[in-house]
């Protein structure tokens, strides 16, 4: 697939899930903002904590087996390697979305559908990659993430001399950025549905 057709793919979905309904009223979301200690937090988990490194495993695989960047091959040197400048990307675009989001009380962070319908969920998984709210709740655009992730791919590939920073390759780099955060977002979705249906599964083995 070309950089074109996989980035016109990204803001097709963008625009889809962008239009879906508002946040149903059964999530409930924090009214009172963010604290400088819940970004620090937010930035920690989000870069460092099991969504994410998951969903690392994930973009990373397709990467290696698409050999993209052909530079570090196909093998598990070429596998770490790029899981670890999707890491470095990652962190450095978290910070900027925290620091930005604060100027106008953006949050960043993921609120489940649990309860919703499966197809209200998977809808909702994709929607909030582009979607945040504000100090009062309420959803709007991620124009926070929007500025922090090129920001973010743009600063960490000055660090790495194989990472040209052209028009293609950048735009390349951010529409991966959006799809490791919806596979993030499934993880934090339906992740806790299957810990806890392997609990009460393991409990009723054990019996009364």
């Amino acid at each position: 697939m070309s950089y074109r057709g996989f980035i016109a793919g990204v803001i097709f979905v963008a625009t889809q899930v962008t239009a879906q309904p508002t946040t149903p009223a059964s999530i409930q979301i924090p009214k009172l903002g963010m604290s400088a200690e819940d970004r620090f937090r937010w930035v920690t988990l989000t870069t460092l904590g099991p969504k994410n490194l998951a969903a690392g495993v994930f973009i990373a695989g397709i990467q290696t087996w698409r050999d993209e960047p052909e530079a570090y091959g196909t093998h598990w040197d070429g596998f770490a390697k790029r899981y670890g400048a999707r890491l470095l990307a990652g962190g450095t675009s978290n910070v900027l979305e925290a620091g930005f989001g604060s100027i106008w009380g953006e949050d960043p962070r993921y609120y489940r559908a649990a309860g919703q319908p499966l197809i209200s969920r998977i809808g909702h998984v994709a929607k909030m990659a582009f979607v945040t709210h504000n100090r009062m709740g309420d959803p709007q655009l991620a124009y926070a993430r929007y500025m922090a992730v090129p920001g973010g791919i743009l600063i960490s590939n000055t660090w790495r001399p194989d990472s040209p920073n052209t028009i293609g390759a950048v735009t390349f780099q951010v529409g991966i950025s959006f799809v490791r955060r919806i596979a993030g977002n499934a993880f934090a979705e339906f992740m806790p549905d299957l810990l806890d249906r392997k609990h009460n599964s393991q409990r009723n083995l054990q019996g009364p």
